[in-house]
């Protein structure tokens, strides 16, 4: 039984690194802001797989909450697989990615810079083809990440999206406390989440609900609960929970709750009222509605502070998984780099 986590553990530590040495793209941020505020696009489309489409999730939300600009959900496909071109001209396309070795992610990318798109890629990797297909690099800046499961550049991812929005809409508050982040996800990371680790280990299936800058962390939790402690989990925002989703709740059927900082923490409080008057089994981050509550950090900035609870998350799966006799750093089928087509 192999539960060796000394390199997801030590990924997680140097996430906030990650973060600090994204200063040396502050340029090429502000030279890629300064051409859309003179070329606005209509729209902007994201291309991703798999923890980086959770961090397209984020950059959808921040983007159009805060730029005002519809961002659409790209199917990569399209151009890999059918060879269809789209209508792109002058829009932005963001393509996130770790490795940038994805063969749909980089013909979708060399299908919109061909149709007149601005391409944009967030990538770790940036001797990677995609870097090479896309007329602005934004290194993740995350180093090498030798454990499957992506930690430290799915950080990186948002906090690079975080950058991207803050120099964009000139949120006063935003780039501040994206200074103050490498701080925070240090004592992030340190938050003992131990009460959950009981139910968690116990269970087959359980759910995941965020809402505005937690949907993204939501769906990652879901993910690496799958990839790395074999757990089937299911990420849902809080409003599409209550369409017809209640009839799951029970008490065997474990439920984190991730929740935001910002308006929408209203109606997911009284989410939480409903899901206890039903007996469920539930674990919530920051809410005193919860009898099961998970420690976060004092609120900073809403979206800055949803980046804070993956890294709390993280800590936690890292035990979990040594509960169930899982190696985080070794789970079974997967390999780093995934090429689909």
């Amino acid at each position: 039984m192999a539960t060796d986590s000394r390199g997801m553990a030590q990924e997680l530590e140097d996430a906030p690194n990650a973060v600090r040495r994204q200063h040396a793209s502050a340029k090429t941020v502000q030279d890629l802001i300064s051409y859309c505020k003179r070329h606005p696009p209509r729209f902007i489309v994201t291309c991703a797989r798999g923890s980086s489409a959770h961090a397209a999730t984020f950059g959808k939300h921040l983007i159009e909450r805060y730029v005002g600009i519809p961002v659409a959900v790209a199917a990569p496909n399209i151009a890999s697989v059918y060879r269809q071109q789209l209508k792109l001209d002058g829009q932005v396309l963001l393509a996130i990615s770790q490795s940038g070795r994805s063969y749909d992610l980089t013909e979708f990318s060399r299908m919109a810079k061909s149709a007149g798109a601005v391409t944009v890629a967030v990538v770790n990797d940036v001797a990677s083809p995609l870097a090479e297909i896309c007329d602005v690099v934004l290194p993740m800046a995350a180093g090498p990440e030798h454990s499957v499961a992506a930690t430290k550049s799915f950080i990186a991812g948002l906090a690079m999206l975080l950058r991207i929005t803050a120099a964009w809409s000139e949120v006063s508050a935003l780039s501040p406390a994206i200074e103050r982040l490498p701080d925070r996800l240090a004592i992030a990371g340190a938050l003992d989440w131990g009460i959950s680790l009981d139910a968690l280990s116990l269970a087959t299936s359980l759910i995941t609900i965020g809402r505005g800058p937690t949907l993204a962390i939501a769906r990652e939790a879901a993910l690496k609960l799958k990839e790395t402690c074999y757990l089937h989990a299911e990420a849902f925002s809080g409003a599409e929970f209550q369409h017809g989703l209640l009839s799951l709740v029970s008490p065997l059927y474990p439920i984190i709750m991730l929740m935001p900082t910002d308006a929408a923490a209203a109606t997911m409080r009284e989410l939480v009222l409903s899901l206890r008057s039903k007996g469920a089994a539930l674990l919530c981050t920051g809410s005193d509605e919860a009898a099961n509550r998970l420690p976060v950090l004092d609120p900073d900035h809403p979206d800055v502070d949803a980046v804070c609870l993956i890294q709390s998350f993280y800590a936690m799966v890292i035990r979990l998984a040594a509960m169930r006799g899982i190696d985080v750093d070794q789970p079974r089928h997967l390999q780093k780099v995934t090429r689909t087509r």
